[in-house]
């Protein structure tokens, strides 16, 4: 290995940008002609996810392919297709095997199928880990956004395919478990900017997502699991690795797993938290008599076909609020089926719609957390409920915080609804209503002096069906 000339550097200087864990250059040589030459790595204990990334001199006609071995085995060959690959337990990059990762000496094999007599070709190999403290091969194999600009984007967080419950009919209509690629079909004929897939307490999906996103460039696709434990589910969305799901045996309480899923870089969300649970729901309800709320960070408000009535997740979500937590209300299809039988709901209804700095994972992840969300309930692609709070100069959007002070007023706007009725809530009740006046209205609510807690604005159809659902804006005041 060698240092790198300036001027070669220069070709090479966009794999160097980020932090990496280990670098190493040299040179490909007329010499190297069909031949193969190989990298070695070592690779620490504890290592949770590995990415290496090939850059070289490619003015002179020289070609390198790569692949990569560990101390025991095999591990994917990608030739001259691709400049980086990952490799983790849960998933790896197309043509790589996925699996543990074993401490030791690796060996990244570089092929030269093709190098000129008398040609110098510079390259550098980027060796970076995910271990405790550090993302740097996650941060290294990150897509770029599919969209970078901030806006609203529209999507479903609760899917399954056949990694876990999934089915639907087969080309003859024998009922088979649904292959991964029809659900994410279904997503993208819905017209969703990004979609989760959360099969129950597996990663065997992260893969098949690896795979499909290339060809899939219009729609985000969220690694995601559905914990399912014996007091409760939960959805946790963009997670590195495996989360145990086993508590009160590998994981010792609730409190644990609530932990874990945040060192996986992961976000929860509390599942169809009002089912019954026992024979008729096994472990649907949510029970934990011990959750860390500040560690969860929404519910799951509307599930499938459930928008309202005791078995919806309003009501858990509206009492978690006035407990004085700040949790986002999102939604999901809950969808087993992409065909959609009759009286299920189609992956796309409802609809999370996010306010986001961007449409990527970590982008709509920011916005889930921020709480600028609302809840399209049957789905459609155009329908807005925009809510900003003002008092004077002070002003608030949807998940932000403003003074309850005289003069507070509450302003909607709201789109695709004509001719139904939007509702203030505050603390949980209904504080006023207000006709929808067109298909592109603004709506206005005064708040009472000295309010605190939370308020947030709904819109209901004539029947008081619930067409949106917003999030709360949260009210500090000094109580007289």
């Amino acid at each position: 290995m060698r240092v790198l000339a300036p001027a070669l550097l220069a070709v090479l200087a966009p794999a160097a940008a980020m932090a990496q864990d280990a670098v190493f250059t040299g040179e490909i040589t007329g010499a190297d002609h069909q031949h193969y030459k190989p990298v070695p790595f070592d690779v620490p204990t504890g290592v949770e996810r590995i990415t290496v990334t090939l850059t070289y001199d490619k003015v002179d006609k020289t070609v390198v392919d790569m692949g990569v071995w560990d101390p025991e085995r095999f591990r994917g060959w990608s030739g001259g297709t691709r400049d980086r690959f990952t490799l983790s337990p849960s998933d790896a990059t197309p043509g790589y095997l996925p699996g543990t990762l074993p401490a030791g000496r690796w060996q990244l094999m570089l092929g030269v199928p093709n190098a000129r007599a008398n040609s110098h070709a510079a390259y550098r190999v980027t060796v970076d880990f995910d271990r405790a403290g550090s993302t740097h091969a996650s941060d290294r194999i990150a897509d770029a956004p599919l969209n970078p600009a901030p806006g609203w984007y529209r999507g479903d967080l609760h899917m399954h395919d056949a990694n876990s419950d999934g089915s639907c009919a087969s080309q003859s209509g024998k009922r088979v478990p649904c292959p991964l690629f029809r659900t994410v079909e279904a997503a993208a004929r819905a017209g969703l900017d990004f979609a989760a897939v959360t099969d129950h307490n597996t990663v065997a999906h992260f893969g098949g997502l690896r795979e499909l996103q290339p060809w899939f460039d219009r729609t985000l696709l969220i690694p995601g699991t559905e914990i399912t434990t014996f007091g409760g589910h939960a959805n946790i969305f963009g997670e590195r690795r495996f989360v145990d799901f086993r508590v009160g045996a590998a994981v010792p309480d609730i409190a644990a797993l609530t932990r874990d899923v945040a060192a996986a870089g992961a976000i929860l969300s509390i599942n169809h938290p009002a089912l019954p649970s026992g024979e008729a729901c096994m472990g649907c309800g949510w029970t934990w008599p011990d959750t860390d709320w500040s560690r969860v960070t929404a519910i799951e408000a509307v599930n499938g076909t459930i928008a309202s009535g005791p078995l919806a997740g309003i009501g858990f979500w509206y009492a978690r609020l006035n407990e004085g937590r700040r949790l986002t209300g999102i939604a999901g299809s809950d969808n087993h089926d992409p065909d959609a039988p009759q009286g299920k709901a189609p992956i796309g209804r409802p609809t999370t719609v996010v306010h986001a700095p961007e449409l990527s994972m970590a982008g709509i992840l920011a916005g889930i957390r921020a709480g600028n969300v609302f809840i399209d309930v049957t789905g459609t692609r155009n329908r807005l409920l925009e809510v900003t709070a003002t008092a004077g100069k002070a002003q608030a959007v949807v998940g932000g915080t403003i003074a309850g002070d005289a003069g507070l007023r509450i302003r909607a706007h709201v789109v695709g609804v004509a001719g139904a009725s939007a509702e203030l809530v505050v603390n949980g009740a209904v504080a006023g209503r207000s006709p929808v006046a067109g298909d592109d209205a603004h709506v206005e609510f005064p708040l009472a002096p000295r309010s605190c807690g939370w308020t947030a604005v709904n819109v209901r159809d004539g029947q008081g069906n619930p067409l949106l659902i917003g999030n709360p804006l949260y009210l500090t005041c000094r109580r007289s």
